[in-house]
C-alpha cells in the first residue's frame, strides 16, 4: 500500500511538472519610458485585464519596457527568446522599435504582434502581424475627409523615422489618386522639442491642410508650432496621435483638429450597425472601471485585441503542439493565417497567408477636438 501511495505521489508530480511546462509564455516590449510611453503605458495598464488561463493552459506575462529605443528593443527581444522561452511577443508601440525587433524575431520563427503600424521589405514577414491599421487604410480614411473639405493642397510635417517615411509614401500615393498634392514637406526627430524652422516654412507655403505625423505626447508640439506660427487652414493628425495626451498637452491649440483612428476610442459614438461597436464598448467599459472616466487610449484597445487574437489561435494550436516548442510557435502563426473574420475594437479583421495587415478601407474613423474631446465626423 506504502509503495503504491508514493507511485501515486510520483504521477501527481509528474502531472505538475508537465503542467508547468505547457504554461504559454507572452513576451511583452513596450515603451514604458521615453518619448513613447503615452503610448507604452496604457498598452501595459490593459494587459493587467488580460486573461490568466486561455484554454485550460496558464499565461504567463513577461513585460518589458524598451525605453522608446531600438537598441533596447532588440535586446528585450532577444532576452525574451533565449531566457524566457516565449511563445510570442507582443510589441513594440514604436515603429522603429518594432521594425528593429522584426529580423530577430523572423531569425528565431518566434511570433510578433506588433502594436505600431511597421513596415518591412517584401517577403520579409512571415512572422510579424500588426495590430493597428496600416497607414494606407487610414490615409483612405483621411483623404476622403479632405476631399469633402474641399482640400486641394497639402503641407507634410512628420518624425524622420519609419513612421513618418511610410506616412508620406501612403498619403502622397492616396492624395494624387484623388487630385490632391503635397506642396510641402518638413520632418523632425521624435527627440526634437521644437519645430519652428520646419513650421515658418510649412505656413509661408500656405496649403489648404496640414498633415503632422507623430505620436502620443509628442504629437502636441509640431501641431502648436504651426497654430502659433499663424496657421489658419486645416490640421489632420494619424491614428498615432488618437490620445488624450494629445488633448491634454495641445489644449485650445488642438481644438478642431481631425484626427483618424480605429472605432475603439469613440465606442459610444459608433451607429448600431458598426461590426465593432459591441468591442468597442466592451473594450471602453472594462478599462474605464479599472482606470477611470475618460482614460480610454486607442493603444489600450490594441492589448484588448490582443487577447482577442490569443483567445482564437491558442485553442488551434494546441490542436498541433504543445507551448514552448517551434511547433507550437509555428502553429500560432498559421492559426492567425487562418483566423478568418474576426471583430476587434478596432475594426474588422482578416489576416491571411499574403496579407499581415488584415484591416479594409471601411476601417478608418475620422474625428474632431471639440471642446476637447474626441468627436466622430458625421
Amino acid at each position: 500500500m506504502k509503495l503504491v501511495r508514493t507511485l501515486i505521489a510520483a504521477a501527481v508530480a509528474l502531472s505538475a511538472a508537465g503542467a508547468a511546462l505547457a504554461d504559454i509564455n507572452v513576451g511583452v516590449v513596450l515603451s514604458l519610458t521615453g518619448p513613447g510611453s503615452g503610448l507604452g503605458i496604457p498598452m501595459q495598464k490593459q494587459l493587467a485585464l488580460f486573461p490568466k488561463e486561455i484554454a485550460g493552459e496558464k499565461v504567463n506575462l513577461i513585460v518589458l519596457d524598451d525605453a522608446s529605443d531600438p537598441g533596447k528593443g532588440v535586446s528585450n527581444t532577444k532576452r525574451l527568446i533565449t531566457e524566457d522561452k516565449v511563445d510570442v511577443i507582443l510589441g513594440s508601440c514604436l515603429t522603429p522599435v518594432a521594425a528593429a525587433m522584426a529580423p530577430v524575431t523572423a531569425e528565431n520563427k518566434v511570433l510578433q504582434v506588433a502594436a505600431s503600424p511597421v513596415g518591412v521589405p517584401p517577403g520579409q514577414d512571415q512572422w510579424l502581424f500588426r495590430l493597428p491599421q496600416g497607414n494606407e487604410v487610414m490615409a483612405h480614411a483621411m483623404v476622403n475627409h479632405m476631399k469633402k473639405m474641399g482640400v486641394k493642397t497639402i503641407g507634410f510635417l512628420g518624425y524622420t523615422d519609419a513612421y513618418g517615411e511610410l506616412w508620406l509614401k501612403a498619403m502622397t500615393a492616396e492624395a494624387e489618386k484623388n487630385g490632391m498634392k503635397i506642396v510641402a514637406t518638413e520632418r523632425f526627430a521624435r527627440t526634437d522639442t521644437s519645430v519652428t524652422p520646419q513650421a515658418l516654412k510649412l505656413v509661408s507655403a500656405n496649403p489648404d491642410a496640414m498633415l503632422v505625423v507623430a505620436s502620443g505626447s509628442g504629437a502636441a508640439m509640431p501641431e502648436k508650432a504651426i497654430v502659433e506660427r499663424g496657421y489658419k487652414g486645416k490640421i489632420y493628425q494619424t491614428h498615432a496621435a488618437a490620445t488624450p495626451d494629445l488633448v491634454r498637452i495641445g489644449g485650445k491649440d488642438v481644438e478642431g483638429t481631425y484626427v483618424v483612428s480605429g472605432p475603439a476610442v469613440v465606442a459610444e459614438q459608433l451607429p448600431d450597425s458598426h461590426p465593432s461597436k459591441k468591442a468597442a464598448v466592451d473594450f471602453v467599459t472594462k478599462f474605464e472601471k479599472a482606470n477611470g472616466a475618460g482614460s480610454r487610449n486607442q493603444f489600450a484597445g490594441h492589448s484588448y485585441d490582443f487577447a482577442i487574437v490569443m483567445e482564437k489561435i491558442v485553442p488551434v494550436a494546441l490542436k498541433k503542439a504543445k507551448p514552448g516548442t517551434p511547433e507550437f510557435r509555428a502553429a500560432l502563426r498559421d492559426a492567425m493565417e487562418g483566423m478568418g473574420r474576426t471583430i476587434f475594437s478596432h475594426g474588422v479583421m482578416n489576416w491571411t497567408k499574403d496579407d499581415h495587415w488584415g484591416y479594409t478601407n471601411e476601417t478608418g474613423v475620422m474625428q474632431k477636438v471639440v471642446d476637447g474631446k474626441f468627436v466622430v465626423e458625421k
